[in-house]
């Protein structure tokens, strides 16, 4: 404000801010900072983080029908694996039953084992036993406990062995020391029999010999029958 010519002239200044604040002009506009892209992944992780909802993956919803179809499936399947694996032992068990070894009752059998061995040494102790007075009774148990082939072969050689034993007074005597059953079934046996004869002549010492026969024998008449013997 000053006077001019005794009026008070007033003179309106406009308003400098720059005037008025002298640090105004050093003021300068901060544009906002850019957003760090690393900053955002890392803020999006840990927020994914902390919320488990989406780490977990929504499966789709079977169609229905599915979890039935999926369980008939695996009955039937094992249904077939039973019968196959049960097919399979039905015939391994045919096999077992067929084979030599289940079939020879000398393996699975005692009772009749013990039986034909019995039957073939009291036979052989008999018809392989005479004395010079007594061949009439060895010829009879041979026809008794011997047959077939046996039983004629036996005869063919008695007559000699009777002629002898009556001649050099000649007495034999058989003992069976072991009779093994190499193979039974329910009417005929096969047998490997070990004996010790002593002979004896008037007058001389004993002598013994050892002897291994094969045998075959068929059961006849609820008995033991002897119808071959091989010497081995």
């Amino acid at each position: 404000m000053r006077r001019q010519g005794g009026a008070t002239a007033v003179t309106t200044a406009a308003e400098d801010p720059a005037a008025e604040d002298p640090a105004a002009g050093d003021l300068t506009t901060e544009e906002p900072a850019a957003e760090d892209p690393a900053t955002d992944g890392t803020a999006l992780e840990e927020a994914a983080a902390e919320d488990p909802a989406t780490d977990e993956t929504v499966p789709d919803e079977a169609p229905p029908g599915t979890g039935h179809r999926r369980l008939r499936f695996v009955s039937w399947t094992l249904v077939a694996a039973l019968l196959v694996a049960g097919g399979g032992l039905f015939v391994m068990g045919r096999q077992l039953r067929d084979t030599p070894a289940t079939s020879n009752a000398a393996l699975t059998d005692s009772e009749a084992t013990t039986r034909v061995a019995g039957d073939v040494t009291n036979a052989l102790g008999k018809v392989f036993s005479y004395s010079p007075s007594a061949t009439a009774v060895t010829k009879e148990s041979a026809k008794q406990l011997l047959a077939g082939k046996a039983l004629q072969q036996y005869a063919a050689l008695f007559g000699q062995v009777e002629k002898q034993a009556a001649d050099q007074k000649l007495t034999l005597t058989t003992h069976v020391v072991r009779a093994g059953v190499t193979r039974l079934t329910d009417d005929s046996a096969h047998l490997l029999v070990f004996l010790d004869q002593v002979y004896e002549r008037r007058g001389k010492t004993a002598s013994t010999a050892a002897a291994q026969l094969s045998v075959t024998a068929q059961l006849r008449d609820g008995r033991w029958t002897i119808v071959e013997i091989t010497s081995r």
